[in-house]
């Protein structure tokens, strides 16, 4: 009987579905376990070899863990909305949701042919209206909720409220906004409806401003930061520019300190909490206030506030720096600096934030002409602009002080500003000193001669004196826009009132569907595509959305144009898997206090600053709610490595259309472009014609042979449909099988490590997936003998410390060394092939079914025992003892290790082969070494 792959996957994997084997039930008395990977965008390009790596430790882990005796929730669904599909609808006029569709069901196919334990009767999708009804429901609870410093947790509105009427906001311990007026409650009830809406929206903690957006004119939206590489979108590749726009945005900063204290209570992996603090950016520092010095007399004298972790070297400031794009800039450029300053912001805005940042070597600014009064000296200090200071960081100005900053240092050196020094006994004619453990300032009035942290402290202590200046904490952190200029995304259920404020839809009116719309672009006036929809009106009276041309500003109103962006359904999806199909809440109570949290998260680590801190976000807003029992979603965080593909170049002429084999470039000036690996041979030859008939734009090109073949270019690259250097996983089950293909990426290395693709490399794991099939063709019921159960228990013993440690590669190779071992013992017994069954099953499922039933079994092998492994077994009885005559190993003999000194002697000395070797004569010395060697000399 052969290992026929393709009957017995196709078979299981029906058995699975019929069967709802791996569904997981709200309520068991076995121990919860909750593993889960990322879910993916649905891409119209599907699966390559590389996506279902993270995906394949999860579900080996899942399937152990049912071994284990544990309730495991393993779900699967697909972030469903996303640039892409609505690209392909202004491109063709289809339907996003159409596309969105047809990829989930390629996926869905392919997914089921790797053998994944899913539990698919939880799937969300994220475009799916009743999955949205709860991205918009989260949105009206933070609509509804300001943040409490003292209780240092979100509340109701209308707790504000009610504070606001009894004393107002004074000495209120809230997060709002930097502007937010101080009132009385005889001011807060003097206020008119719409003054009280807009201070509240200063403290709600999604809320409306204008912020510095990243806006991609060819895409027609906002891109967030980690949607941003090298300056231009990651979709596309198109220019991204700073502008300002009216956006929602979270109020994230209220959680900066809980979102790195929880850091300390998770297992995730350093190197993504050290970019989750970074990002964060706690500093301890003050605030500083200067004045701007008028330029006629009566004029106005605006305030710049800074923060600086330095307030020591206050007297070291010789100039400011603010943000181009700080409000104060235009008002206080002088006539003969407005056409250099302008020129200045348009070139900024060219660039995003995320480059900026990164850019610590350029140096460029520009005087504003403007001057500040120094809070002590009063001495004039010269006000730049420049682009390595960013509007949405901190104030949006820094205190510049060159003698203690090196990027202030350079910055002064560039322009010919002065530098004062104001450290005590130290050089900074090359460089700026920036070790704050050994400083004594000098040249700086009442601080002279004080080390860094009292000078710190005076310095705030003067500067508050003066009411100019006060300690604070300080976050790199800053709130995050919540809107974005598409059609294919959750609808805000927000409509405008008759004074232009926002109101919430009331959540029993939920989901807020999207509209139908002819065209997914923008409108011709510049409104998102949601403005092209035709019945976008919110109608208060019968709570449904109805024509545009109804709006009558007194009961039927505008909804609002923009939709969420990519992360919002992805915010929550692994608390909605507890509960999918509950229509009355986003979870009950029952399934949320059962399931608790996810033990287990795989994904890759790009998302640190995106989904994987807005998810703690979320769920530490919810805790806050009481809508969930733990406010960090995931205990443990795995980011899987990435599998490599092997790219292939040809090289053609920069100025003809010749192209030039790889050996024969020489001193040629060629473009490397990428050619479809499957189109190249395993000895790197590429197939010209086929080359030809898939690039047409190269059919009539030349190709420069060597020995009458065009060798290409290999290079390691990241596995993408854009480098032609993707394997298709569907090929690799229709030759080798799914079992061989699990079983081959784990094995090419440790999971969090990246390792190239190479698919030559998966004949070793298929020989050893038929070797394992022909050790069951002729099953016994015999005993097995002492080396058989010796190989068994070591295997079970390093399989599950190779599980329970995630390090899946070893626990291949350790299955390899049992079946040779067993191969070679010729071992027949069930007591030995049943536990290896189990032990297969997690990593190659199919063949563990399959086996499962030819030892006799009818059930699933998804949940029989894990093999415990018993020591008693591991332990060596004897040992095979070198003997070497004059130090030369001549044969070995096989003793009890319980035999002594001379027990061994005489049974060495009774062997046959030692008298052979002796012929004869009395040895002059025999060395013993229990456990160890024989040695005869003489």
């Amino acid at each position: 009987m052969n290992y026929n792959f393709k009957d017995i996957e196709a078979k299981w994997q029906k058995y699975w579905s019929q069967h709802q084997t791996f569904k997981a039930t709200n309520n068991s008395t076995k121990p919860k376990f909750y593993t889960l990977s990322m879910f993916p965008y649905p891409s119209g390009a599907g699966l390559h070899v590389g996506h279902p790596l993270g995906y394949i430790a999860g579900d080996i882990y899942a399937r152990y863990k049912r071994h284990k005796g544990y309730n495991v929730l393993h779900p699967m669904g697909y972030d469903s909305f996303g640039l892409p599909a609505e690209q392909y609808a202004i491109q063709t006029g289809q339907h996003p949701a159409i596309t969105t569709e047809t990829n989930i069901n390629r996926y869905r196919e392919q997914l089921d042919r790797l053998g994944f334990s899913f539990d698919w009767s939880r799937e969300v999708r994220t475009s799916d209206p009743d999955y949205y009804k709860w991205t918009q429901w989260i949105f009206i609870q933070l609509f509804n909720s300001w943040y409490n410093k003292d209780a240092d947790r979100a509340e109701d509105i209308s707790a504000l409220e009610s504070l606001f009427d009894k004393k107002g906001n004074v000495g209120l311990n809230a997060a709002c906004d930097d502007d937010t007026p101080q009132f009385t409650s005889v001011q807060w009830k003097q206020f008119s409806k719409v003054e009280q809406q807009k201070i509240l929206l200063k403290y709600r903690l999604t809320y409306l401003a204008d912020a510095e957006v990243n806006w991609c004119p060819a895409l027609g939206t906002v891109l967030a930061n980690d949607e941003i590489v090298n300056g231009v979108s990651e979709r596309g590749g198109h220019p991204v520019i700073r502008k300002k726009m009216t956006q929602w945005i979270m109020r994230i900063t209220a959680y900066a300190q809980r979102l790195l204290d929880g850091l300390e209570t998770i297992d995730w992996p350093q190197p993504l909490k050290d970019s989750q603090i970074n990002w964060i950016g706690r500093s301890e520092g003050a605030t500083v206030v200067f004045y701007t010095i008028p330029e006629v007399n009566d004029a106005d004298r605006y305030p710049i506030e800074v923060f600086t972790t330095r307030p020591d070297t206050i007297f070291g400031a010789s100039f400011m720096t603010l943000a181009p794009e700080h409000e104060l800039v235009s008002r206080i450029t002088t006539a003969g600096q407005k056409d250099i300053v302008e020129d200045y912001i348009k070139q900024t805005a060219k660039r995003s934030e995320r480059e900026r940042m990164a850019d610590v070597k350029s140096i460029s600014g520009v005087f504003t002409g403007a001057y500040a009064e120094h809070p002590f000296t009063k001495a004039p200090i010269p006000i730049w602009i420049g682009d390595y200071v960013l509007a949405g960081y901190g104030t949006g100005a820094v205190m510049a002080v060159p003698c203690g900053d090196q990027r202030d240092y350079d910055f002064a050196k560039h322009f010919n500003i002065d530098i004062p020094n104001i450290f005590k006994d130290v050089d900074i004619s090359e460089e700026a000193f920036e070790d704050k453990g050994n400083t004594v300032i000098a040249n700086s009035d009442f601080l002279n001669d004080l080390p860094y942290k009292k000078a710190v402290k005076r310095a705030i202590f003067e500067l508050e004196k003066i009411g100019q200046g006060r300690g604070k904490i300080n976050y790199r952190l800053r709130d995050a826009v919540f809107s974005r200029q598409r059609y294919w995304g959750e609808p805000f259920p927000v409509f405008y009132d008759a004074e232009g404020m926002p109101q919430v839809i009331a959540s029993e009116h939920l989901p807020i569907p999207l509209p139908e719309v002819e065209k997914y672009l923008p409108t011709e006036t510049g409104e998102p595509p949601l403005g092209n929809a035709s019945v976008w009106a919110w109608d208060t009276r019968s709570h449904t959305a109805v024509s545009n041309e109804l709006i009558d500003h007194k009961s039927v109103f505008p909804l609002e144009l923009n939709t969420m962006p990519g992360w919002a359904g992805s915010s929550q999806y692994f608390n909605r898997y507890m509960d999918p199909q509950n229509s009355e809440a986003i979870y009950s109570q029952e399934a949320v206090n059962y399931w608790q949290d996810v033990d287990l998260y795989i994904g890759g680590s790009e998302h640190a600053t995106g989904h994987l801190l807005y998810s703690r976000f979320w769920q530490k807003f919810l805790f806050d709610q009481g809508i969930v029992p733990k406010d960090e979603f995931a205990k443990k965080l795995i980011n899987q490595g990435m599998i490599t593909g092997t790219s292939a170049f040809v090289y053609k002429d920069s100025k003809t259309n010749t192209f030039y084999s790889k050996n024969l470039i020489g001193n040629k000036t060629v473009i490397p472009l990428h050619a479809e690996v499957s189109l190249v041979n395993a000895s790197d030859e590429l197939d010209i014609d086929a080359f030809k008939k898939w690039q047409p734009d190269y059919k009539d090109a030349q190709f420069i042979l060597e020995e009458g073949h065009y060798i290409v270019g290999r290079e390691v690259e990241k596995m993408s449909k854009s480098k032609y250097n993707v394997v298709n996983p569907d090929a690799i089950c229709d030759e080798y099988g799914a079992d061989s293909l699990r079983l081959y990426e784990m094995f090419l290395g440790p999971l969090e490590q990246s390792k190239p693709w190479n698919t030559a490399g998966i004949t070793g794991v298929h020989s050893f997936l038929k070797k394992l099939w022909k050790l069951y063709l002729e099953i016994d019921v015999s005993e097995p003998s002492k080396e058989n159960l010796k190989t068994l228990h070591k295997t079970i013993k390093k399989v599950e410390e190779d599980i329970e440690n995630f390090s899946f590669n070893t626990s291949v190779s350790t299955f390899m060394i049992c079946v040779n071992e067993l191969t070679s013992q010729k071992c027949r017994s069930k007591a030995i092939l049943e536990p290896l069954a189990i032990l297969v099953s997690p990593y190659a499922p199919h063949i563990a079914e399959e086996l499962w039933v030819i030892l006799g079994h009818q059930e699933s092998i998804a949940e029989a025992p894990f093999p415990k492994h018993e020591a008693k077994y591991l332990v060596e009885s004897t040992k095979e003892y070198p003997i070497s005559f004059n130090g030369k190993m001549r044969f070995t003999m096989e003793l009890s290790l319980d035999l002594n000194k001379e027990e061994i002697e005489s049974a060495v000395m009774g062997h046959d082969k030692t008298q052979a070797q002796l012929q004869g004569r009395t040895p002059k010395k025999i060395i013993v070494v229990p456990g160890k060697i024989v040695n005869i000399v003489g």
